[in-house]
């Protein structure tokens, strides 16, 4: 019979404070990277472009070694632990290299860019699958399982907050008006809070649940697994699409800001609207107790649709008000939707033991690939838009770019939250149900 509290308080909080972890380099990566490359240190948009592609490239097959790598570990301290213990320190080190600005050649520079930002994504990888993987084997309990997801979720999503609204003015306070030495000192002080809280979750979880006759099934019975996995293909679809909204709307905020209203300073003040998200994954726990994780995650993309809906009206009614309105609802719905994520994974986890083959290293790994490929599809099309517009740094825009920062900022994640809800209708959770 299974303990009905397996995990501590103590051991939850750690486990959620993983993510918090990874999303302090997460966060800014994904919402200054870009900016940081074309407008600090002198990358073009064209070239960023095209880093992006070959990054993302690079991680479709990152993901799946790394969640092989994790079905085939054999350790005293499980499967998916010891990676926080093994590449907590080279992940900050590399997501402290990214953001340092050597005087190199624009062939220097951008060498060094490559070099950085790929190794920061390979490392990612490395701390932020295993957060996924390891979920199914903490515990068996349903209900328990909802909790640790939804702690994961809380943590992570304070901090993505709290990046978001408190970089821009620790890059103004550490650099006094020397954006260069700014993002570089503000990535210091994530990275050095990211170490501590990693170790922290390796020195606290604990992998209880693995059935040895097929914890390191073969590859090929794991692809047989795979594609009879229907769960599992229709949820990283809809992953890969949530993180492509999400990438394209969070790296054109600031040139919304700074190129279409004139007001970058507010970036920070519509970024601390998205603190709504919190609502949205507190109210996994309520809808639980109702409706099942499809239709959860089906009324969060509704909210989100109707969230981006109100953006569309505050941009061209030019009311600040309605758009704050706006991203306030649209985070409660991103809440929903990311804090069923894992939940859900864990879901296709236990569906494919029940197929004969435990994988949670290549089935966690959907939601990295998602993410991964969701924000490098993301970053080409914001960088490539620029690009063709005729966009030029810290300059008053033409009219082609303004159009295309509103595209990216409004029409496209308004047309991929319709895309995401058609996906997940397709998603069938009564097999799941059926198979426990």
């Amino acid at each position: 019979m299974i303990n009905k509290n397996e995990t501590s308080i103590k051991e939850r909080l750690s486990y959620g404070l993983s993510d918090a972890a990874d999303n302090l380099v997460f966060q800014m990566m994904t919402t200054y990277l870009m900016f940081f490359y074309t407008d600090i240190y002198g990358i073009s948009a064209s070239q960023t472009a095209i880093l992006f592609v070959v990054a993302r490239i690079a991680d479709i097959f990152e993901s799946v070694i790394i969640g092989q790598m994790i079905d085939h570990t054999k350790s005293r301290f499980g499967k998916s632990r010891p990676f926080f213990l093994w590449y907590a320190l080279p992940y900050v080190i590399f997501a402290i290299l990214t953001f340092v600005t050597p005087n190199f050649s624009q062939t220097g520079k951008l060498v060094w860019a490559y070099i950085t930002y790929l190794g920061l994504g390979f490392l990612y990888t490395c701390v932020n699958l295993p957060i996924t993987s390891i979920l199914p084997t903490l515990t068996k309990n349903d209900h328990e399982l909802t909790i640790l997801g939804v702690i994961r979720q809380f943590c992570g999503s304070s901090v993505q907050i709290i990046v978001a609204v408190f970089t821009l003015p620790l890059v103004s306070l550490f650099g006094h008006g020397n954006q260069r030495k700014g993002f570089f000192w503000t990535i210091v002080l994530f990275s050095i809070i990211s170490f501590f809280l990693i170790i922290n979750t390796f020195l606290n979880v604990k992998e209880r649940h693995q059935n040895k006759d097929i914890n390191h099934s073969s590859i090929k019975d794991v692809w047989k697994m795979v594609k009879k996995n229907h769960p599992w293909i229709i949820l990283s679809f809809v992953i890969l699409v949530y993180w492509l909204t999400t990438s394209i709307k969070n790296q054109t905020t600031i040139y919304y800001f700074k190129y279409v209203i004139n007001h970058e300073n507010l970036v920070p003040i519509a970024n601390a609207f998205t603190f709504s998200s919190l609502f949205g994954i507190l109210l996994i726990l309520h809808a639980s107790k109702k409706y099942c994780k499809k239709q959860s995650m089906l009324g969060g993309i509704f909210i989100g649709f109707i969230g981006q809906l109100l953006i569309s009206v505050g941009v061209y009614s030019n009311s600040l008000i309605i758009l704050f309105v706006g991203i306030f609802i649209n985070s409660i719905g991103n809440g929903i939707i990311i804090g069923l994520v894992s939940i859900m994974i864990a879901d296709t986890i236990h569906y494919g033991i029940s197929l004969g083959v435990q994988a949670e290293g290549i089935l966690a790994s959907t939601d990295d690939f998602g993410v991964n490929v969701g924000l490098g599809l993301g970053g080409l099309i914001t960088a490539g838009l620029l690009h063709v517009s005729g966009y030029i740094p810290n300059h008053a825009q033409n009219t082609a770019t303004i159009s295309m920062i509103n595209l990216n900022f409004v029409w496209l994640p308004m047309l991929l939250y319709v895309v995401m809800f058609v996906i997940l209708l397709f998603y069938n959770g009564k097999i799941i149900r059926e198979s426990k």
